[in-house]
């Protein structure tokens, strides 16, 4: 009697891999100029390991890759996408000063921009939180180079934001920083990424228990 073999009956319980044709698209593409295509394809495989294979390392390299081959194309606004991407998985990671750097670019590049130089006060006021879980003082150099770069900066809530935290920071009250984040968070509606950052600088406060209630 012939044997069956097994080896095609298995069924495939691993996480995806990415193959090495996949990690090295760019090879055949870039030298005809077709950057966009390329890194359309780093933007696929990054979010397979953010999503699948949950390596949010790798992911951070294929997007930063995307985003330099679009900079080739001269498409700032997909560069960009990709740069926030990194600046915020960056952010989570405590690689903070890679965050502000890249919040700084994205803000700078936008805030001249009619039509997105309102987005530029959200990246400033990133910027700012990563600056401040490293030091207070810090944040607060920051914010003023942020109010002389974008003057629409100082109007907006989230500077406003920002320098009740600081001040509260200063005093070591972490009452007032609470209040300070449920009143801007009652209009605007902070998501997860925001969250982390503010339980983050609330916890260097003394005595503080660690949540935003």
């Amino acid at each position: 009697m012939r044997r069956v073999s097994t080896c095609r009956c298995r069924t495939n319980t691993t996480a995806p891999r990415v193959s090495s044709t996949q990690e090295t698209p760019t090879r055949s593409l870039t030298p005809t100029g077709r950057f966009t295509i390329a890194a359309k394809h780093h933007i696929s495989i990054a979010e397979i390991y953010e999503s699948e294979l949950v390596d949010i390392e790798k992911a951070i390299a294929h997007y930063e890759q995307a985003a330099d081959y679009y900079k080739g194309e001269e498409s700032n606004s997909s560069a960009n996408k990709c740069l926030l991407k990194v600046g915020a998985y960056c952010a989570q990671l405590e690689q903070y000063q890679k965050a502000i750097e890249i919040y700084e670019q994205v803000g700078a590049t936008t805030m001249d921009n009619p039509l997105l130089k309102y987005s530029a006060k959200e990246y400033f006021f990133k910027a700012s939180l990563c600056h401040f879980i490293v030091d207070e003082l810090n944040a607060k150099i920051a914010v003023e180079k942020y109010e002389e770069m974008f003057p629409a900066f100082s109007d907006s809530r989230e500077c406003k934001l920002l320098k009740k935290l600081l001040e509260a920071h200063e005093e070591q009250n972490s009452e007032a920083f609470t209040e300070a984040v449920k009143e801007f968070d009652s209009i605007s509606r902070l998501d997860q990424w925001h969250t982390t950052l503010l339980l983050r600088i609330k916890k260097t406060i003394q005595g503080d228990e660690g949540d935003l209630k």
